[in-house]
């Protein structure tokens, strides 16, 4: 070990991983494998004072930090080139309360776990539709997923967090204490400090009715005009997200369905009136789907059953734009592109952010969009890098030929590193407000691998 890891694992009860070490590499990779980044150091936190150490000590030797809980950040932002990595991997666990139905969550954990420790009480909070997803990076930027309409975004349901500053101090931050960060943290990314724990409100819910509906390509024109007008008119219990897709070779889908592109819903009925679902799904039933597997399911049975598609090590890139209206060309633009996914992997997904997440207030929280009806995300996925390239290409092209019939901005979980404009563009107009927060808990923008807000 350097002498200057050793001089950072003297203060930490975790460890240090310097690029001599001999799980160096396995320790620095990311979710996406496009991205290949050489810190110094590697600081596995094991308690939140870990935390602290790391950030004293970067500051002190004059090393970019970036922290790392899931790695999924598709621009690579959990790493750094000779910088600090704050490794958050070893600080997890959650505890439920199931009396006051809340859910303290250390900043490392996973997705999964929440769901898999909130699901044994019959409770859920919302989160992301990959279960390896790390809690703190997607809460942080809002998190969507398949409960967006009904229980809000994830940073709707946070209702405390504990955070390592700038300076190396910790601080809780909730309505009644340090509530201007405590705003700028839902939504603003991580550029305001390290949240070591947050604290979530859960909510009754164990079953939902769900799964997916699969239609031919020659039907697309006619399905996403069908869910774009119809989508918004549902009760907020029906979440569903529209996609461009090839059908996974392999269970459960049928061998005759195996890598066809295809256009789909992934429906989520968090309701309990299974009537009630019936009726609701009954007008995409009469599109004559080729597949319908929507049956009751286990929350956590949803919100993994993309894991196995997408595990880590796959090649990446990413775009998103935030989406209110589809008028008939914005549809036929979408079937022209989304009908010629580059790869199996490759994708497009209509995630609808209305319903309980459209009703609170721009305002209200650092993420801008109540008014958007959608967040697309459109992703260039392969393991083989020189294949990823061209997915990356047409993600780009798919990107930029619908952007015209977007709101001018992208989801900041959900884009590559696209520039300031693209970052302020995203903040709309609380963009000046987060550059005051941030300019009086991180003025030295300390916190920047990230989609930055600078200072004011």
């Amino acid at each position: 070990m350097t002498s200057l890891a050793q001089s950072l694992a003297t203060n930490m009860k975790g460890s240090v991983v310097a690029p001599s070490d001999a799980g160096y590499d396995e320790t620095r990779a990311l979710f996406n494998a496009a991205i290949n980044k050489r810190p110094a150091l590697i600081a596995r936190c094991a308690v939140a004072a870990d935390v602290a150490a790391a950030v004293s000590f970067a500051r002190r030797e004059g090393l970019d930090i970036a922290v790392r809980g899931g790695a999924h950040s598709g621009p690579g932002f959990g790493s750094v080139d000779d910088g600090l990595v704050v490794d958050l991997s070893d600080l997890r666990g959650v505890d439920v309360d199931p009396t006051t139905r809340t859910a303290r969550v250390h900043g490392g954990t996973l997705l999964g776990e929440v769901d898999a420790a909130t699901h044994e009480h019959g409770l859920a909070a919302p989160f992301g539709i990959i279960s390896t997803t790390g809690v703190g990076g997607l809460t942080l930027g809002g998190g969507i997923g398949s409960l967006t309409r009904t229980l809000g975004l994830s940073i709707d349901n946070l209702v405390e967090a504990d955070v390592v500053l700038a300076d190396a101090s910790s601080v809780t931050v909730n309505e009644d204490q340090h509530d201007d960060l405590f705003w700028a943290l839902r939504g603003g990314g991580g550029n305001f400090g390290v949240v070591t724990s947050f604290t979530f409100r859960l909510s009754p819910l164990s079953t939902v009715i769900a799964g997916p509906m699969l239609w031919p390509l020659e039907q697309a024109e006619e399905v996403l005009s069908w869910y774009a007008d119809s989508m918004p008119e549902q009760p907020d219990v029906l979440n569903g997200w529209f996609a461009f897709l090839t059908v996974p070779p392999g269970d459960p889908f049928p061998p005759e369905l195996q890598l066809r592109k295809v256009c789909g819903i992934v429906w989520c009925y968090a309701g309990s009136d299974e009537t009630e679902a019936v009726r609701l799904l009954d007008p995409a039933r009469k599109l004559k789907p080729l597949l319908d597997g929507v049956a009751p399911v286990p929350l956590p049975g949803l919100q993994s059953a993309f894991d196995g598609i997408y595990p880590h090590g796959d090649h990446w890139y990413w775009r998103a734009n935030y989406v209110r209206e589809f008028p008939e060309v914005a549809v036929k633009t979408n079937v022209e592109h989304g009908s010629n996914l580059p790869t199996w992997k490759s994708t497009t997904h209509l995630y609808p952010v209305d319903g309980a997440a459209g009703r609170v207030d721009s305002a209200a929280t650092a993420w801008a969009y109540r008014d958007a009806r959608w967040v697309q995300v459109i992703v260039g996925v392969d393991p083989d890098p020189e294949v990823a390239r061209e997915a990356r290409d047409w993600a780009m092209a798919y990107s930029d030929a619908v952007r015209p019939y977007s709101m001018g901005a992208g989801y900041v979980n959900m884009i590559m590193e696209e520039g300031e404009d693209r970052v302020r563009a995203s903040y709309r107009g609380n963009y000046e407000r987060l550059s005051r927060i941030k300019a009086t808990y991180d003025p030295d923008n300390v916190f920047h691998v990230n989609q930055t807000i600078r200072p004011a």
